[in-house]
């Protein structure tokens, strides 16, 4: 990442700081995020995701420390280093930030050349973290991206399956994000305890972010070993909720015009492509049929494994209208339409 697209994101409640602060690091080359406070900074940072931020201790409706907390209590920005910036200069002070999850102090007045410096250390850090999810352990979005890159560069034939969880929000919603991390954490258990007992050594599973996981597999045994996921994650969702709401069979949280909703239980979508280099594929056109294969999956109610075998298939009555496969066909394997071909391909 070069500093120019490295994103940093202030949080002060003193104007001219915020002023002094954001012009230094523009001049460094960074593009910065302006925040008034420690709430307006939690609330930005889930929704741009910077790659580095930098808070005020004291500031209104929420200091720097819960600030620092809560961004640390969730999924989405745990990962980004945290600088706190602060005119505190005790032992006890940065004890409280750095045990609140706090990666760094720079102490009112700063010098410019030590506040950028410590930013470019940072990024450097994240930059090399990012290549593991801070959450589940597993290998993050920059080495799947290396792994899929490899077996192409190798020439190798291989299946990639994209597992997204349904209904997660609604969770997160009933309970709160620490929970939500629980589920998915779980998800990551179970590919692990899947891929160790049916797995071969050349499998290899990853955490994108969020709720989203691929698996590289062999194209012979990636629906077998879809399956073998999808009746784990059946087995193991359900006991993340509370007994109530499990013989309810949904949780009732708020939607988005303020109304209370039933939403079903978790469950999880699993889409399955395959790269085939003797067939002129491309890694676009993968990633474009797992998009297509992941929506008509959702489409499905409750834990479904969408695969790829489109060609033979085409004329087997499932469409995304109806959003059910006949008869015949068990609904793990129902599967769409072949798609457009990408323009990158």
């Amino acid at each position: 990442m070069s500093q120019a697209q490295a994103r940093i994101l202030i949080a002060d409640d003193e104007p001219n700081l915020r002023e002094a602060l954001r012009i230094q690091l523009e001049r460094a080359d960074f593009t910065v995020i302006v925040t008034v406070d420690g709430q307006e900074a939690v609330e930005t940072a889930l929704r741009e995701q910077p790659d580095v931020i930098i808070l005020d201790v004291m500031m209104p409706r929420l200091d720097g420390y819960a600030a620092c907390r809560q961004l640390r209590a969730h999924y989405r920005t745990r990962h980004i280093p945290i600088i706190m910036l602060t005119a505190k200069t005790t032992e006890d002070d940065h004890v409280t930030g750095l045990t609140g999850g706090a990666n760094d102090y720079v102490t009112k007045p700063w010098k410019s050349k030590e506040l950028v410096l410590r930013v470019r250390n940072h990024l450097q850090w994240a930059k090399t973290q990012r290549a593991v999810s801070p959450l589940t352990g597993l290998p993050g979005n920059l080495s799947i991206v290396a792994e899929r890159q490899r077996r192409v560069e190798a020439g190798e034939a291989f299946a990639v399956m994209f597992l997204d969880l349904d209904n997660f929000k609604a969770f997160n919603d009933r309970y709160g994000f620490p929970i939500g991390d629980t589920a998915i954490t779980a998800v990551a258990e179970v590919l692990v305890q899947v891929l160790e007992a049916r797995g071969e050594p050349g499998d290899f599973v990853g955490h994108i972010g969020g709720d989203d996981f691929q698996v590289l597999t062999d194209p012979e045994r990636a629906e077998d070993l879809a399956e073998a996921i999808k009746t784990g994650l059946e087995a193991r969702m359900p006991l993340l909720y509370e007994e109530e709401d499990r013989a309810r069979g949904a949780v009732r949280v708020l939607n988005r015009r303020h109304e209370f909703e039933d939403f079903p239980l978790m469950s999880v979508t699993i889409a399955v492509a395959q790269y085939d280099p003797a067939a002129g594929g491309h890694l676009a056109q993968v990633d474009d049929a797992l998009r297509e294969l992941k929506q008509f999956g959702k489409g499905l109610p409750g834990s479904v494994v969408v695969t790829e075998r489109r060609r033979q298939n085409l004329h087997d009555g499932v469409t995304p209208t109806t959003g059910e496969p006949p008869p015949s066909v068990p609904r793990s394997e129902a599967r769409p339409p072949k798609p457009k071909k990408s323009n990158a391909a």
